[in-house]
């Protein structure tokens, strides 16, 4: 699917592939590691290149790596997607979601069934990054993270696999509301919070445990809490 996805995007004429260079239309594909589907293609300006890469890490690195449960929630989900689901990743919109599922597509590319997809429809959603990277998704844990990590190392670390998991959280978010478009707001958020919350957690739990305390100080206020 990768493979023809790829042909596809190099199949349009000279002068679309030209005018998207000029502009800053970029796009990369991210596919989920343990899954046949879907392929995501992230749809995303030049200057928010190093933005989209860790979208891109956010599904093929940090997927795996959150709790099984986790992933188990979304189990049927996955099955039901679309093959392709399009990410337009923007720096901010206009409501100030964090993100929305489209109804029609709108990335002229995939809006048209094609041998690409197997004669199959594409699915689509946004995400504002930029908000995403202010959002506070759970107050109270994320500033409570912020001061034990403030003294030490590994504070960039922590905000750049932070920001990961929101974006996943978001990701998944939105596709709950493609496959399941009438599952109530509550029910698909629950669901996507208790990913972040409980992925966030197993990584501090994980780093707590490579770490000497007494070397590195990313969590020297976590024997005194």
């Amino acid at each position: 699917m990768a493979e023809a996805v790829k042909e596809h995007l190099h199949s349009r004429p000279g002068w679309v592939r030209w005018r998207d260079l000029l502009i800053g239309r970029r796009y990369a594909l991210a596919s989920f590691p343990d899954r046949p589907k879907p392929l995501v293609v992230v749809a995303y300006n030049r200057r928010a290149s190093m933005r989209a890469r860790e979208m891109v890490r956010a599904i093929e690195q940090n997927w795996p790596e959150i709790p099984p449960h986790c992933r188990d929630s979304y189990d049927e989900i996955l099955q039901n997607t679309p093959k392709l689901v399009v990410v337009q990743f923007l720096r901010t919109n206009t409501c100030g979601c964090l993100g929305h599922r489209h109804v029609v597509v709108k990335e002229t590319l995939f809006a048209e069934a094609h041998d690409t997809l197997g004669g199959d429809l594409a699915g689509e959603l946004d995400i504002a990054y930029q908000r995403v990277e202010t959002w506070l998704a759970l107050p109270l844990m994320d500033t409570a993270l912020d001061t034990q990590f403030v003294a030490g190392s590994r504070l960039e670390e922590f905000h750049a696999e932070r920001f990961r998991l929101k974006l996943l959280s978001i990701l998944m978010h939105e596709i709950n509301h493609m496959v399941h478009s009438h599952e109530p707001e509550d029910s698909v958020r629950k669901r996507s919070l208790a990913l972040y919350r409980d992925s966030i957690a197993q990584y501090v739990e994980n780093a707590r445990a490579s770490l000497s305390l007494t070397i590195d100080r990313s969590f020297s206020r976590f024997e005194q809490d």
